[in-house]
């Protein structure tokens, strides 16, 4: 279809490939990335998504979901090993055969984001969603485990969770079974040490899902800081990197200044932070949403555009306390408000460091960071100068 002309052309259209950094648009984008003091990094975690983040001008990666990492048919049978075995031992052995895959995704975003930012999330889904669903998967890994199908099936079953959103996933993995969190940072650090003997510059930046306290993060942020130093001994060299973590429950909201003395960034999960808010799941409230749009009571999609007169309150303010215990914490906000031009003039507002959205939203987001420069705070000459003095 040519919207310009209105056409509908029958069969395939020979394309080219849109270039933002050239031309008039690319010169349109420069005056852009002058002006806004918010910094744009994208959602990405395959190779192939980082690269088009970097040529659409994102300035790093603010969300790697490990998860998807793990569906690969080459690792999907070791990460279900590793859930349904009986014992700590069963799961480090099939942690072990899943960490050179993973190091090896690490290594391809650090090589595509070299010298930008990189914040990987370490697991954040409840265990049973990479199990079987069929008897005859169930079959397979049941003879691959030396098990009967029914223990297969047993296991599975005690894995189910009535409200699985709200249950065993997150930190709460790595608080029960810390050679998950082990396993992730000797792949996230080891990769990093060895991209940096290539000439790779990176940054790699540790994020802890869905904690509630500040206990929670001590308690990850330890199993992290241990196994680092072990690496460190091993190589004879050491890396640095940091930890954060992203606020996605009201209760670490509310208790910001307090998690702020243990996290280097904070990342705004706005997703899960709208649903848990709003108590309300984005996937099956569609239709509430529109009765409620219609009378009113919402006047646009919470779930697109942030609720600034409720979730945006929490989201102010564990911006304010978090920065009150650490200046320097680095804020950013990695739900689908990162790319919706409205949520981020809010986001400018609060102060945050930078926004992340998909790689096709990053130059919307770029041109709406700069107006919200322009219209809520100062132009990045004026932040520059301000730094200085």
């Amino acid at each position: 279809m040519d919207g310009g002309k209105g056409q509908i052309i029958e069969g395939a259209v020979p394309t080219v490939k849109a270039d933002t950094n050239s031309g008039n648009f690319g010169r349109f984008m420069g005056w852009v990335d002058e002006i806004r003091t918010m910094h744009v990094r994208a959602n990405a975690e395959t190779p192939a998504d980082a690269k088009q983040a970097m040529e659409f001008g994102a300035e790093g990666i603010g969300l790697a979901r490990t998860e998807h990492m793990f569906f690969d048919p080459k690792r999907i049978s070791d990460m279900r090993t590793m859930i349904l075995s009986d014992n700590e031992e069963g799961r480090r052995k099939a942690l072990a055969r899943l960490l050179p895959y993973q190091k090896e995704d690490f290594k391809q975003l650090y090589r595509t984001m070299d010298g930008f930012p990189v914040v990987i999330r370490l697991l954040d889904p409840p265990l049973h969603e990479f199990l079987p669903h069929t008897d005859a998967e169930m079959q397979e890994l049941a003879d691959k485990m030396g098990k009967t199908l029914n223990e297969v099936k047993n296991r599975s079953n005690s894995l189910h969770e009535m409200n699985p959103m709200l249950g065993h996933r997150g930190c709460r993995l790595a608080v029960t079974y810390p050679e998950i969190c082990e396993m992730q940072t000797r792949a996230i650090l080891e990769a990093a040490m060895e991209c940096r003997e290539e000439g790779v510059k990176v940054v790699p930046e540790i994020e802890v899902p869905l904690i509630g306290s500040k206990k929670e993060l001590d308690i990850v942020k330890n199993i992290i800081d241990t196994t680092a130093q072990k690496i460190f001994a091993e190589k004879g060299k050491s890396i640095e990197y940091e930890v954060g973590t992203m606020i996605e429950l009201p209760r670490a909201a509310l208790m910001a200044e307090e998690i702020a003395d243990s996290a280097q960034f904070f990342g705004f999960g706005t997703n899960d932070l709208t649903q848990t808010t709003l108590g309300m799941s984005r996937d099956d409230t569609g239709a509430i949403l529109d009765c409620y749009r219609s009378k009113g009571i919402y006047v646009a999609d919470p779930f697109a555009s942030i609720d600034v007169e409720g979730v945006g309150k929490l989201v102010k303010r564990a911006c304010e306390y978090g920065r009150q215990t650490n200046p320097e914490l680095l804020l950013g906000v990695c739900g689908e408000h990162g790319g919706d031009p409205k949520s981020i003039e809010f986001f400018q507002q609060c102060g945050l460091d930078y926004v992340s959205c998909s790689p096709f939203r990053v130059p919307v987001a770029r041109l709406a960071a700069a107006q919200a420069a322009v219209k809520f705070g100062k132009t990045q000459k004026e932040h520059k100068s301000d730094k200085a003095a």
